[in-house]
């Protein structure tokens, strides 16, 4: 018997674009602070579908980055790909191959942006230790590590496609209206 793969895998094979700008984004970040880069996959049939495995750090803004690049990155470039298709295909309603394509571009990166729990947990590990001491950057990460925990757990009710449709669709819209009035 074949099995069947799960619905996150089918996704993230449709949106292979946002798994591999998330793994290049780990990547980028472990560059940036030196991390050895132990093994890195950007995509693949196979679950996972990627990842990025690199030394350990203790340096908390390190883990912060590393951890979390993804969400910066993946928002970025989502919104550079969809902003420009957004008047041909949403506002002219043209039928626009390349429009199209940006978009779907777009709103797969946007959708991979969250960071997973394992990324958020290995800067909470560096953020308690840092909180008792008084640091105040890592009392200010807490709530911003309880937010992404809530966004990723809350993926299975589609809240990293919704995120990519506001980001990619509804930044645009909120763009474009404010440059007309």
């Amino acid at each position: 018997m074949i099995p069947i793969p799960g619905l996150g895998y089918v996704v993230a094979i449709l949106t292979f674009p946002g798994v591999i700008v998330h793994e290049a984004a780990h990547f980028l970040f472990c560059r940036l602070f030196g991390l050895a880069v132990l093994d890195v996959v950007f995509f693949r049939f196979k679950n996972p579908v990627g990842y990025v495995v690199h030394e350990p750090t203790e340096n908390l803004t390190a883990a912060f980055f590393v951890g979390l690049g993804p969400f910066f990155v993946n928002t970025a470039l989502c919104i550079a790909f969809t902003l420009p298709a957004f008047v041909p295909v949403f506002e002219l309603e043209l039928v626009d191959p390349v429009g199209y394509f940006l978009t779907w571009l777009g709103i797969s990166i946007g959708m991979h942006a969250f960071p997973s729990t394992h990324d958020l947990q290995n800067i909470r590990r560096l953020a308690w230790p840092a909180v008792k001491r008084g640091d105040v950057a890592a009392v200010a990460m807490l709530p911003v590590l309880g937010v992404f925990l809530v966004a990723n757990l809350a993926t299975v009710f589609w809240a990293d496609l919704l995120y990519g449709l506001a980001v990619g669709v509804g930044l645009p819209r909120l763009v474009t209206q404010w440059l007309v009035t």
